[in-house]
């Protein structure tokens, strides 16, 4: 007799596949490590067949687990969506919730995100900080970020929700030569983690480089890119729109991709509005071409 696949469970499995071990996803749950094993267990004999593996390297999805994943996701986004919506005929909820964004993705992803939350939630008041990773997560280590978009090391692994990969896009001044000798650049300043994987693919094609400008802010460097002072690489949303594209065909190697995340505070999972907020994120950058 076939056996219904209950919400918990479909939570913690994919808490599971997203924070890569049951130690991690207990933690983010803030459940017992057997808690959560005995909910996979479940979901196994309901599903019929084994949908982790688990090992000395951690916990991987098998491609029974694979195809259960995508339909838990969409399960859990209805069902919280219908909770969320339940709980607000209950009374409206009130209160304060914070966000960190890195600037790359707050000028992509913010404006419908933040019309559709203030839609939802009306009686919520929403600060969002923006700011490089190391800012955020002095503010993450101190509790005072329910949700961050960007750098997935701004809280730790285990309250990280989803992970992606995002590329980058070469962009210059429609004046520039991008045959000089050495390529002048423009980056965003450190500590920022997008330059080394930049640099490495420059020198792995034998391109000399030397930096010509460099700033914490993307206005910023998006000007120094319009203005000809070099070669920029930026998330595609953000290539200003009286700079090229440049690729192959001008003798750079293929733009490197970089990882954003959507982390969680810990002791916010039941909390609605953060899974509302969340939810909203989640949609925004799958959405979003140019993230």
């Amino acid at each position: 007799m076939a056996h219904d696949l209950e919400i918990a469970d479909l939570r913690s499995f994919a808490t599971v596949v997203r924070a890569g071990s049951i130690t991690r996803a207990a933690h983010a749950l803030q459940l017992s490590q057997p808690a959560v094993s005995q909910r996979i267990h479940r979901l196994e004999r309901a599903a019929g067949d084994r949908l982790l593996i688990r090992d000395a390297r951690g916990t991987r999805i098998t491609p029974a687990g694979e195809k259960l994943l995508a339909y838990a996701e969409r399960m859990l986004a209805l069902h919280d969506e219908a909770r969320a919506s339940i709980d607000a005929q209950g009374g409206q909820a009130t209160g304060s919730r914070t966000v960190g964004l890195l600037e790359d993705l707050a000028v992509t992803t913010l404006p419908t995100t933040l019309a559709d939350f203030a839609a939802l939630h009306p009686g919520i008041d929403l600060e969002v900080v923006i700011g490089p990773a190391h800012a955020l997560r002095e503010r993450a280590e101190r509790g005072r970020l329910d949700l961050a978009l960007g750098d997935p090391s701004v809280m730790p692994d285990a309250a990280v929700r989803r992970r992606r990969r995002v590329p980058l896009a070469w962009a210059a001044a429609a004046s520039l030569d991008p045959a000089r000798d050495p390529l002048p650049l423009v980056m965003f300043s450190m500590p920022c983690h997008w330059r080394a994987p930049v640099l490495d693919v420059l020198n792995q094609r034998g391109r000399r480089w030397r930096i010509a400008f460099q700033s914490t802010s993307l206005a910023a460097v998006q000007a120094a890119i319009c203005a000809g002072i070099g070669v920029g690489t930026l998330l595609t949303g953000n290539v200003p729109a009286h700079a090229v594209r440049l690729g192959s065909r001008h003798g750079l190697p293929p733009a490197p991709q970089v990882e954003i995340a959507i982390s969680r505070r810990p002791g916010t999972e039941n909390d609605a509005v953060v899974d509302s907020l969340e939810r909203l994120m989640r949609q925004s950058i799958a959405a979003d071409p140019g993230t």
